[in-house]
């Protein structure tokens, strides 16, 4: 195999890590982590494996307790016992220590590990709810990862099946410490790859027969529409489709439709000039028939008879035709500007060779593959099992359009990060069948916002499509509000990109990841944190009809949290129902929180790091952010090609917030910014003032009353520079409750006389308290209810 596909591994362990009899051997990875291997020939394996690529852990401490039919391992996270003969259910076991649990943490070989599960294949034909593989985080403390049946890594590039009847077990044993687990995790089967930047854009795409005329036409009238994509995807009638029947289906195919596309290069350049780089959609499984462009020299480089139109047959488990397919039916491709590809594989997990999953080869090698012209490598295909992590992004599949559909993806995402998966992309809007339902469809939308990848898709059906103008004035303006707050967000997601790739954390994660002792963590499958800053709370339910707002049960941690776009506050360390209408979605920032955004007054599809940054700051703690950039798409990710801003927020000692000047790649970033602080949640400032590099200086300043907003805009601040704004003093903003009251009654569709009655109470400065004991007597529904309980109850 070339040198372009030969992944870098270490699959030998260091020597001190490891305890071996004739038959079995355990390396003792880390505290937490023992890989358990028995062979009835004594023979182990050092190569790595399609999902474990780095057992090169450091040593650590361990004690080891010998005798000639007993060995016990102890860690400081775990006690191993065993009996020294074949791995059996009662000779086998290890037990997590600390009190996890009063009887759970303790496997027994063979028993199934009960972990918090991970992800799954696909969400092809789903309406709701699917089975979950196995993960690496429990409750219990332990969970069990068996590699005994994957492929091995050869030191050609290629991959070889293993010797039957081994056993090749990874016990993760880290008791709630989840984070380690998966930064360990993430250590044995490789990081995180960085994503380019445009990734993290919006995607446009549809199973839809466009002409490269409509086509162009869609994007013309997004720009007019000032509704931002970073991503044009073309699904598959791109190529030729309506073949002779003798050449199979149509379904797979290589061959530009000129009829649709006369100019392909022109087309793909068209794309580029407006800011979108673009992926092809393959469905590869029919190998290549003699009516494609690319036939004769796949069949003559793989000695196919041409003259007899011999077929040239998918057959990933072999090097020659592997390399074919790259160099004949994508690279061209390649060259003439496509930049990476949607691989649509749909036919499951079995090939000539037993153990072979050709999704799993399909995407391993394109990733590898996406390398050769310098640029940061991508692809877009299913999960194929434990370390697919490794080849983002994933597509989950063609769902249903229901609020079924709808409900079970945010819990789904956040938990494939259980295994390490953090970069799903969902048909946002769903994919077929369903209905029409313009507030599914809005909130679709603004869940894809707030999660991994955001692609609008669609079937090819004529009355489904994604296009904001499709759906009422409300719908319309909420879906085009959401998709431009994705894009004045990619500046805060791609520092998130960075920590995922650096330090093993996922953009989404789950509720327990940092409360893992609390019970109500575990409670809301929908609620998770994202990045650093913020929590999403998805609405995946129609809204009541009266209150004129969806619920979401939340539990909210312990501190002070401020919803992003209202900035009512919230105190922590409790469960609370938050109500929303079709505008939002609860969206929470923790107290002190930073959350650097592109300032996008001018519309533009372009992701690049922007000249103008809006931060929104939030108050009640102090909080350091750091702004990590480069230039979004370079293949070698080092050090020095990334410049860091430092934002710090002192709010206990000095009140005051600096923007200290670039560290390290200041090419990367304009030599001079704009820069607009939107300071939410605080009293008007009684005095204020900034400074740039220990001198005073003239700023805009504005304080919005209503809001509880102060915006100050400073322009042109060198990339070098550090600015300041100190406050003399800065108070956290109390709730306007007759404000937030007379909002939820004036929205609700119930009697008049009842409304006044309410607000009547509310303008006579009854308490909270006392509120809520007047609303029980009202005979409200549960949901108005509820919806003016959530204001009172804040």
């Amino acid at each position: 195999m070339k040198e372009l596909y030969r992944m870098k591994t270490k699959g030998k362990s260091c020597e001190g890590a490891i305890v071996q009899g004739e038959h079995y051997r355990f390396t003792i990875l880390t505290e937490g982590l023992v890989r358990l291997e028995y062979s009835r020939e004594g023979q182990f394996e050092d190569r790595a494996s399609q999902t474990v690529v780095n057992r090169k852990f450091q040593v650590p401490e361990y004690q080891v307790f010998e005798k000639e039919d007993s060995l016990e391992i102890v860690t400081e996270r775990i006690h191993l016992i065993y009996n020294k003969e074949e791995f059996t259910n009662y000779g086998l076991s290890i037990e997590v220590r600390g009190k996890i649990s009063d009887y759970h943490s303790i496997w027994h070989y063979g028993e199934e590990a009960t972990d918090l599960r991970g992800t799954a294949r696909t969400l092809d034909e789903s309406d709701g709810a699917v089975p979950l593989e196995h993960g690496v985080i429990s409750r219990y403390g332990y969970a069990v990862m068996d590699d005994s049946q994957s492929l091995l890594m050869t030191e050609d590039g290629w991959v070889a099946p293993r010797k039957p009847g081994c056993v090749d077990l990874y016990y993760f044993g880290y008791g709630h410490d989840y984070e380690k687990c998966l930064q360990d995790f993430y250590h044995l089967t490789g990081n995180m790859p960085l994503l380019p930047r445009y990734a993290l854009g919006n995607w446009w795409s549809r199973y839809y027969r466009y002409s490269e005329e409509e086509y162009k036409e869609l994007m013309r009238r997004f720009e007019a529409e000032e509704i931002p994509f970073s991503v044009a995807v073309v699904d598959m009638d791109w190529h030729l489709v309506d073949i002779d029947p003798k050449y199979g289906s149509g379904w797979t195919g290589y061959t530009w439709n000129r009829e649709l596309f006369p100019d392909p290069e022109e087309f793909l350049s068209w794309l580029h000039e407006h800011h979108m780089k673009v992926t092809l959609n393959v469905h590869p499984a029919g190998g290549v028939q003699a009516h494609e462009e690319q036939y004769l020299e796949m069949a003559k480089a793989l000695g196919k008879d041409w003259k007899k139109e011999e077929p040239v047959n998918f057959d990933i488990a072999e090097p020659d035709f592997l390399e074919a397919y790259f160099q004949y039916l994508h690279h061209p491709h390649e060259d003439a500007g496509v930049d990476f590809w949607w691989i649509d594989w749909q036919q499951g997990s079995f090939s000539k060779v037993p153990g072979l999953d050709p999704l799993w080869m399909l995407n391993h090698y394109h990733y590898l593959d996406s390398r050769r012209k310098g640029k940061r490598p991508l692809t877009f295909s299913r999960y194929a099992g434990m370390g697919s992590h490794r080849y983002p992004v994933g597509f989950s599949g063609d769902t249903a359009i229901s609020w079924e559909a709808l409900d079970f993806q945010p819990y789904f995402t956040a938990n494939a990060s259980n295994a390490g998966y953090g970069w799903w992309s969902h048909d946002i809007g769903g994919h077929m069948r369903g209905y029409r339902d313009e507030q599914l469809a809005t909130r679709w939308v603004q869940f894809g916002v707030f999660s991994p990848i955001m692609r609008l898709h669609s079937s090819n059906s004529h009355f489904n499509s994604k296009e904001p103008w499709n759906y009422n004035a409300v719908s319309e303006k909420v879906m085009k509000r959401y998709l431009k707050l994705r894009h004045e967000m990619v500046p805060y997601l791609y520092t998130m990109n960075y920590y995922a790739s650096k330090n093993g954390q996922p953009l989404l994660r789950p509720m327990y990841y940092l409360e893992p002792e609390r019970r109500e963590a575990y409670d809301v499958a929908n609620e998770y944190y994202f990045g650093t800053e913020l929590i999403a709370c998805p609405i995946t339910k129609p809204m009541d009809q009266e209150a004129k707002a969806a619920p979401f049960h939340a539990w909210i941690p312990e501190g002070m949290w401020f919803d992003f776009f209202g900035g009512r506050m919230y105190r922590g360390g409790r469960k609370l129902t938050l109500y929303r209408d079709i505008e939002n979605i609860p969206v929470l920032a923790k107290a002190g929180a930073v959350i650097p955004m592109a300032d996008l007054e001018s519309y533009t599809n372009s992701v690049e790091n922007p000249k103008k940054l809006r931060v929104k700051i939030f108050p009640g703690k102090s909080n350091a952010f750091h702004l990590y950039e480069d230039d979004g798409d370079s293949l070698e990710d080092r050090p020095e090609n990334w410049a860091d801003t430092l934002l710090e927020w002192n709010w206990e000692q000095e009140a005051v917030f600096r923007i200290h000047g670039v560290e390290g790649n200041r090419e990367a970033v304009p030599q001079k910014r704009d820069w607009t602080l939107e300071f939410c949640g605080i009293e008007s400032p009684e005095a204020l003032q900034v400074q740039v590099d220990g001198r005073s200086v003239a700023a805009d300043v504005a304080y919005d009353a209503d809001q509880k907003l102060c915006t100050v805009r400073m322009q042109d601040i060198l990339s070098g520079s550090t600015a300041e704004v100190r406050f003399a003093k800065a108070v956290v903003a109390e709730n306007d409750l007759e404000k937030q009251m007379f909002a939820r009654l004036y929205q609700a569709e119930i009697a008049y006389d009842k409304k006044e009655e309410i607000y009547q109470y509310v303008l006579e400065g009854k308490t909270p308290i006392e509120l809520l004991g007047i609303l029980q007597e009202m005979e409200l529904s549960d949901a108005v209810c509820g919806a003016l309980s959530e204001v009172l109850l804040a």
